[in-house]
C-alpha cells in the first residue's frame, strides 16, 4: 500500500475531457478537501483527443456538479507526455482509455496507471460515458460513480 499521509498528484483521463475525467476532477477534489481534510493534494483532467480542447465541460455535467454543491471549474485538455512525469497517478474511465494512456506514456516514467472503477466498492468497473445521452441521468450515474471511487482510491491510500 503507498503512502498515502502526503498529497499526491493524480489526474483523470477519459476521451473528450468534458464529461467523465472532469466529474471525476470535481468530485475527488471535493472529496480529498471538503470530506477528508486533506491538503497538498493536485487534481487535473485531461483528454484522450483533442476535439473539446479549450471547452468547458458539458453543461449537463455543471448542472450534476451543481445540485451536489461541487465546484466545477476546468477547460479540457489533453494528456500530454509531461503529464507522465508531473503525476503521481493518471487514472482512465474505461479499458480503451487505459490502453491509449498506456500507448502515449513515455517508455519510463513513474506515472501508476490505473482504472479508477478498480476502486469502486460496488465493482462497476467502467465510469458511465453519458456524452450521448439525451438527458442528465447518466451524469447522475457518473456522479454516483466518481464518488464511490473517490473513496475507495482515497481508502486505498489510507487516507
Amino acid at each position: 500500500m503507498a503512502d498515502g499521509t502526503k498529497g499526491k498528484k493524480v489526474l483523470f483521463i477519459c476521451l473528450g475531457n468534458i464529461c467523465r475525467s472532469p466529474i471525476a476532477e470535481a468530485v475527488f477534489q471535493w472529496v480529498v478537501k471538503k470530506q477528508r481534510g486533506l491538503v497538498g493534494w493536485e487534481v487535473d483532467s485531461a483528454a484522450i483527443g483533442s476535439w473539446h480542447v479549450g471547452k468547458d465541460p458539458d453543461q449537463r455535467a455543471i448542472q450534476v456538479m451543481k445540485r451536489h454543491s461541487i465546484p466545477m471549474n476546468h477547460q479540457a485538455r489533453q494528456l500530454k507526455k509531461s503529464d507522465f512525469a508531473e503525476f503521481d497517478y493518471i487514472i482512465g474511465m474505461d479499458h480503451d482509455n487505459i490502453s491509449d494512456i498506456k500507448a502515449d506514456a513515455p517508455p519510463k516514467h513513474n506515472a501508476v496507471v490505473e482504472l479508477f472503477g478498480s476502486y469502486d466498492p460496488e465493482k462497476e468497473l467502467i465510469i458511465r460515458d453519458p456524452y450521448y445521452d439525451d438527458d442528465d441521468l447518466g451524469f447522475v450515474k457518473c456522479y454516483e460513480q466518481c464518488l464511490r471511487c473517490s473513496r475507495g482510491f482515497l481508502d486505498s491510500l489510507s487516507v
